[in-house]
């Protein structure tokens, strides 16, 4: 059956035909492929069409789709056992090896997704300072919990509803969404709802409304407020965990937050998530503590040992250096591309962005301001040339270690024919 053979049958039993509304290819048009296999950086269709990817299945894939030292892991793992609702020796592994990489956390816990990493750090902020309200940033994704999909970004945004049905106003009353890279804002808020701010939870590298990047001093104001007011500081790293550095996005800003989320890479491709910071805010948690938390799954043998495999596989090969060198030919190329057009680029690492639009774009307003349109246009000439790129202007794309040369300039020259193709 081809893609829309499949997309069709999808739409009756699956809303939207799709399990997730990122997706639905609702912010460009048409209708999403079906994929039946994927190797190294390419994806195959079920029509057997081969396409360069990077969307990475939303960031995980940083080795490349199906690397074998993951795929060997995974079989040996299953055959031991797919799941045992115990302890096990995988899980003190991880636990080793999250709390050496990531510089802030002592401690962690393992979740089944990034949704669940940041619902657990707001619960357990609230718990342990005994206050109600956070604040959040305009624009960034924390997942699909109640108190946190209030200005939202990634598919909430692409399809025109930052907010969502289901919650209640009394609920989002909780939630102060700001500005990002407005520090004033933020001791506005403060002064506003004194003794009252339990966290601030941000991604400290926006990555749900396009990309953009903390202004020099930002991350660091928040870790001072936070201090002064008696508020703990959350950095949502369940995207740049583990990517732009082993140490993810507080080892590139040097700022320390109190409780960190964490997941994609974490998996090695499978549903993972945890959360950790200072130990004796973890020790609130259940059974040490009154916060209670709880995954009949979580820990999951198949999970920890594809994350350890993966993340063991990243330092064996120096990835971060190589991702870098690896984004620096492509921004070199795109820069050249888009000389003179409205378009600005944003990097991090093996993160990036098109924006069609000219800079600076610090904040989801600014993003907001995106040719939304033209971007449309680009990404199905891309897609029709065998390039895959993330289906909205509001996401960003993924580097992976199989990426190679001859890779960039194949999508070098895609962009370049899909921007003149699109009257850019």
């Amino acid at each position: 059956m081809t893609s829309a053979g499949w997309f069709q049958a999808a739409l009756r039993r699956i809303p939207g035909g799709v399990n997730s509304p990122a997706r639905a290819f609702r912010g460009v048009g048409g209708e999403p492929f079906f994929v039946r296999a994927a190797r190294g950086s390419r994806l195959e269709t079920v029509e057997g069409r081969e396409l360069l990817d990077y969307v990475g299945t939303w960031g995980p894939a940083i080795l490349g789709h199906a690397p074998a030292e993951v795929v060997a892991v995974v079989q040996d793992a299953a055959a031991a056992g797919m799941s045992f609702g115990t302890p096990h020796p995988l899980e003190v592994e991880m636990a080793e090896v999250v709390c050496a990489w990531v510089p802030s956390v002592e401690k962690v816990r393992m979740v089944n997704s990034g949704t669940e990493a940041t619902m657990s750090c707001v619960r357990l902020a609230r718990g342990f300072t005994g206050r109600d309200k956070i604040i959040k940033f305009e624009g960034c994704y924390h997942g699909h919990v109640d108190s946190l999909l209030v200005r939202a970004g990634s598919g909430a945004l692409t399809h025109g509803q930052p907010d969502s049905a289901g919650i209640p106003e009394a609920l989002a009353r909780l939630t102060l969404s700001l500005p990002f890279n407005d520090e004033e804002a933020v001791r506005r808020a403060f002064r506003e709802h004194p003794g009252e701010i339990a966290a601030i939870i941000t991604e400290p590298v926006p990555a749900n409304a396009g990309l953009y990047l903390p202004e020099p001093g930002f991350l660091e104001a928040l870790r001072r407020i936070c201090l002064e007011e008696g508020a703990l500081l959350i950095f949502d790293e369940v995207m740049t965990g583990f990517r732009v550095a082993a140490g993810g996005a507080q080892e590139v800003f040097g700022v320390m937050p109190d409780l960190t989320a964490l997941g994609k890479i974490l998996g090695g491709g499978l549903p993972v998530g945890a959360f950790g910071g200072r130990a004796e805010i973890m020790d609130s948690l259940s059974p040490d503590g009154p916060v209670y938390q709880a995954g009949t799954l979580s820990g999951n043998p198949l999970a920890m040992a594809a994350g350890l495999a993966q993340l063991r596989s990243l330092q064996r090969q120096d990835a971060w250096a190589r991702l870098e060198s690896t984004g620096q030919l492509l921004e070199t190329g795109l820069q050249e591309a888009i000389a003179g057009k409205p378009l600005t680029l944003h990097r991090l690492g093996s993160m990036f962005c098109l924006h069609f639009q000219n800079g600076p774009i610090r904040n989801l307003t600014e993003a907001r301001a995106n040719d939304t349109a033209a971007f449309a246009r680009f990404f199905h000439g891309c897609l029709r040339r065998g390039v895959y790129l993330p289906p909205s202007q509001f996401e960003t794309a993924f580097l992976s270690l199989a990426h190679s040369p001859e890779d960039i300039t194949e999508t070098l020259r895609v962009a370049r024919e899909a921007l003149d193709e699109s009257g850019i």
